[in-house]
């Protein structure tokens, strides 16, 4: 039994940093800028970009820029949800994705990108069957959206949380703000602890927790939390965890620092 709980993790773990080492994925960012109300260029880029109070918008200007796959040949509009996900615009090997963060940004996604290049995967505990925990989940009355601070200065994020994650550590209850899952299924928890800024990133980790069970029950597996974005590269805007959601004691399993912050 232990080794497939280990073989099982070992195959997570691979996937996980297969999906990191994607030529456009997070590793791949080299810049991030804010848009002004303005048109104007950004170094290697070509067309005019600004925003205004509701959305984004690139003017080709001469420049060979596609969307969706179709070359944009005249000023095009993007208005996206705040804190929500974002879309791509593709310029010869690279892809300008542009996001809303409160204002909107664009930062470009290199396949050349050095963290990209140089990335041979993410530091974790050894998996250990002890940290699967069982749990329950208590809805709130209604979702309640939720707003969290961000790794920038000044930049705050809004998400929906439909209720707490509730479980015992060694006869003590604890108590978690649960987020709707990112797949529309199941939690998204960011939490610290103990090990925030010692062994592990110091803003934040992100636990994935599966639907409930009829009567409430929840799994958390901390071995498999993982670190958002931000642990890897400073071109992102990651939230941090709500109040409360900080556990006084070491989570000593899931990810660990990346080797790409460690001085």
């Amino acid at each position: 039994m232990a080794v497939e709980f280990a073989q099982a993790w070992q195959d997570w773990k691979a996937e996980r940093e297969k999906t990191l080492a994607d030529p456009y994925g997070w590793l791949a960012l080299v810049s991030l800028d804010w848009l002004e109300d303005s048109p104007r260029t950004y170094p290697g880029l070509p067309g005019r970009w600004w925003q205004d109070a509701e959305a984004a918008y690139v003017d080709p200007d001469g420049g060979e820029l596609r969307h969706e796959g179709a070359l944009l040949t005249d000023v095009h509009r993007f208005e996206l949800v705040n804190s929500g996900a974002g879309t791509r615009v593709t310029a010869g090997d690279v892809e300008i994705e542009i996001a809303r963060r409160s204002g909107y940004l664009i930062r470009v996604h290199d396949p050349k990108a050095p963290v990209l290049h140089d990335f041979h995967g993410v530091p974790a505990y050894e998996p250990d069957s002890a940290w699967v925990l069982t749990g329950r989940f208590e809805p709130f009355d209604e979702p309640r959206p939720t707003t969290v601070g961000a790794v920038v200065e000044g930049l705050s994020h809004v998400y929906t949380a439909p209720g707490r994650v509730i479980f015992e550590r060694d006869g003590v209850e604890h108590a978690l703000t649960a987020f709707n899952g990112k797949s529309g299924s199941g939690y998204n928890i960011l939490f610290t602890d103990k090990t925030s800024g010692v062994t592990t990133y110091a803003a934040n980790r992100s636990l994935s927790v599966g639907e409930a069970a009829a009567d409430g029950t929840v799994t958390l597996d901390f071995n498999r939390a993982v670190n958002l974005p931000c642990a890897f590269t400073d071109f992102a805007t990651c939230p941090l965890p709500p109040e409360g959601n900080h556990l006084p004691f070491a989570v000593e399993a899931g990810e660990k620092l990346p080797y790409e912050r460690v001085n």
